[in-house]
């Protein structure tokens, strides 16, 4: 016989045999966990439950078992399905932001794509397109790129590239 009872043995008020089928699983110093158990499943179903898996799966199962009871005593409707259920709706909730941000980034991709190579074209003068009067960003780009080709000047004039040569570009 054990020197000490098992919690399920001192809430049934019986003794502990020696091969208690409860003792590995809910011990002493937590009453509460079978407390927990036996109010939702009862002791002869826990008993049964255990007695028919294989030793090495019982922790588990009694793992289990104690998860489930306190589930459905915070939430005796839905108990733990309703964490399941509401685990699932953030999945698909999550998903469908994913195919959201994924079809935004698919809109905008090609268009990034387009400006990146109109800005390499115009800062490199490869495919330079004839510039339109007016057009500021591209007169900016054309006159960076030939001061960063021009090994001769080391120093950009800053005024000179900020201000615009048409007063209505602007507009």
């Amino acid at each position: 016989m054990n020197t000490g009872r098992c919690a399920a043995c001192k809430y049934l008020r019986r003794r502990c045999p020696v091969d208690c089928i409860f003792s590995p699983y809910f011990p002493p110093t937590n009453p509460h966990r079978f407390a927990s158990v036996h109010r939702i499943f009862g002791a002869s179903n826990v008993g049964k439950m255990l007695q028919q898996l294989p030793v090495h799966l019982r922790g588990e199962a009694a793992e289990t078992l104690y998860y489930e009871a306190q589930c459905r005593i915070e939430n005796p409707v839905h108990g733990c399905v309703g964490i399941i259920t509401q685990l699932h709706e953030e999945i698909n909730n999550a998903e469908q932001e994913l195919a959201r941000a994924q079809a935004q980034l698919a809109v905008h991709q090609p268009h990034h794509h387009h400006h990146q190579q109109e800005i390499e074209e115009a800062v490199t003068g490869e495919g330079a397109e004839p510039m339109v009067p007016g057009d500021h960003a591209q007169e900016v780009a054309a006159e960076v790129a030939g001061n960063v080709e021009d090994s001769d000047q080391n120093e950009f004039d800053i005024a000179a590239l900020m201000s615009p040569s048409d007063p209505d570009w602007f507009y």
